[in-house]
């Protein structure tokens, strides 16, 4: 029996209560022991798919978050200077910094994360030859919620005891640890930094097309671009986990867009009237002897 059929086996009979004394254990076993076989045979034929793993998704919208709020608002708030040229310069040097930034966090994320588990797993393994009698009560604690048959319970025990496999179940559920690829470090680096500088380069594309002291006019520009750029990565990363089909799933993806377009507006007039404060002390403000 492989880790694969036991995680069906777990899925399809979920946690109950109060469930009625009268019924037939060896009914309920053999419908268990089918059940097993059937998970088997359709893992056996099961081809591998395509997929994405979810916590790069997650890497994405993270780098794409922060990418599409942070230095939008430092480009919105340069643009009270005027100067098309400072906006440029700080908005690049904050992208490349920022991303940077970002990518090197990720790494030593993904890095303490590996190491957390193979520290784990390596204490698992002694635990599974110095104290079995624990092991033992740790698996029929895993079973215990799903209110499986005493026997059946004391067979998936005793033969996941003898498995090698064991210090691989319980890492998968008791506590919960998938285990990390090797790669994973380097790929989170790259998915943070990249989406903090794709996210963060929308908003400064307008100020390459303008001239040296237009930056108003950008800045315009650039707050129509990063409201649809906001909306639709709202609209999409909602979506993305609820459901792109159905009036309910939609709704949610609006809401989710209208919320970017606020938090990200909220961080713009922050940036901008910052800038603005500092910018009249630097000048003394309107009493300052230079303006009598």
């Amino acid at each position: 029996m492989s880790i694969t059929s036991i995680s069906g086996l777990m899925s399809n009979y979920s946690q109950l209560s109060g469930r009625n004394s009268s019924v037939d254990e060896e009914k309920e076993q053999f419908r268990l022991t089918s059940d097993i076989e059937a998970g088997d045979k359709q893992n056996a034929d099961k081809k591998p798919g395509r997929w994405i793993d979810g916590r790069t998704v997650s890497d994405a919208i993270i780098g794409l978050s922060d990418g599409m709020t942070v230095p939008f608002a430092l480009t919105a708030g340069l643009s009270a200077l005027g100067d098309t040229r400072v906006v440029v310069f700080g908005g690049m040097a904050e992208l490349i910094a920022g991303a940077i930034s970002m990518g090197l966090g990720g790494y030593l994320g993904a890095k303490s994360e590996e190491e957390s588990y193979k520290a784990t797993f390596k204490e698992t393994q002694a635990q599974t030859v110095t104290d079995p009698a624990s092991v033992s009560g740790t698996i029929a604690d895993i079973f215990e919620p799903y209110e499986l048959p005493a026997e059946l319970v004391s067979q998936l025990t005793h033969h996941l005891s003898d498995s090698p496999m064991l210090p691989s179940f319980l890492m998968n559920f008791h506590h919960t640890m998938p285990e990390p690829s090797g790669s994973r470090a380097v790929i989170c680096a790259l998915t943070i930094a990249m989406g903090y500088f794709i996210g963060g380069f929308v908003p400064l594309l307008p100020y390459f097309f303008v001239g040296p002291h237009d930056a108003f006019v950008a800045l315009r520009w650039s707050i129509a671009t990063m409201a649809i750029a906001l909306f639709l990565f709202g609209y999409g990363k909602t979506c993305f986990v609820s459901g792109w089909r159905g009036r309910r799933n939609i709704r949610k993806g609006v809401v989710g867009g209208v919320q970017m377009v606020f938090v990200g507006g909220i961080a713009a007039g922050s940036a901008m009237g910052l800038v603005k404060l500092f910018q009249m002390l630097a000048h003394g403000g309107p009493d300052h002897p230079d303006h009598a």
